[in-house]
């Protein structure tokens, strides 16, 4: 680490949970996010600028008018652009030090499955449940930590699913079946800072993760009822007979 970096990164330095130690593990992480949306779009600029080493963006859709009220990382000029590619600038724009790779894609299992070893830990910021179960299986695999999240109308939730740890939950564990009356913001709204909130959220419980700063959200699920401005918090436990972790046990 340079002098430039020292004082980029000193007000991280200068906590003892992190210190030297986890921020120079942060800068030699590699981070996925998954989704550039309106939690993504919150929890990049942290990710960024906090020296992550390599971020990968992962998204196939393009910037559009009705996006920009909470996806504060694509200015107007950008409306049309590929999301992962207009994710990218702005990460640029933050710290030049930070490589960045782009993938206008989906994120199937297929390529997951061949991918995910490369990575330090996912972000999970999609709102497609299949590609969830998907990235489940593939992080069981190869025990890849990830920090899952969800928004919608006014309210959110996040977790952590970490399979290094012997006691850690799966996904499918908290959902063994896909939910049918699962919604989206195009569909139910969202309010705008509720995604900031959550992605915000899922940035400090990717940065404790790789840092190895202070206790995980593994194994609780955090959610946020902004119409009444109330955290709650639920206990989830690995199921004996899910199909997924069980397996992998």
């Amino acid at each position: 680490m340079n002098d430039e970096q020292l004082l980029r990164y000193s007000r991280h330095i200068f906590l003892p949970q992190i210190d030297i130690d986890g921020q120079l593990a942060l800068c030699d992480s590699h981070v996925l996010v998954i989704g550039l949306g309106g939690l993504g779009a919150a929890a990049l600029p942290y990710l960024a600028a906090s020296g992550i080493g390599q971020l990968t963006l992962v998204d196939d859709d393009r910037v559009e008018l009705s996006n920009l009220p909470r996806q504060i990382i694509h200015p107007q000029d950008r409306v049309g652009m590929s999301k992962a590619e207009s994710a990218a600038a702005t990460v640029m724009q933050l710290n030049h030090d930070v490589r960045v790779h782009t993938e206008i894609r989906r994120a199937d299992a297929a390529w997951l499955e061949q991918v995910l070893p490369q990575f330090s830990l996912v972000l999970d910021c999609t709102d497609e449940p299949l590609v969830r179960y998907a990235l489940n299986k593939a992080a069981l695999k190869h025990r890849i930590p990830w920090v899952s999240a969800a928004a919608v109308a006014m309210n959110g939730q996040l977790t952590v699913f970490d399979p290094r740890r012997a006691d850690s939950p799966c996904y499918r564990c908290l959902y063994p079946d896909v939910q049918p009356d699962q919604r989206n913001c195009s569909e139910s709204g969202v309010l705008s800072p509720l995604v900031g909130v959550i992605g915000t959220l899922q940035a400090v419980e990717a940065l404790k993760l790789l840092s190895a700063a202070g206790e995980s959200l593994c194994g609780r699920l955090l959610s946020f009822d902004a119409r009444a401005s109330r955290f709650h918090e639920w206990r989830i436990t690995r199921r004996p007979d899910c199909a997924d972790c069980a397996a992998q046990s």
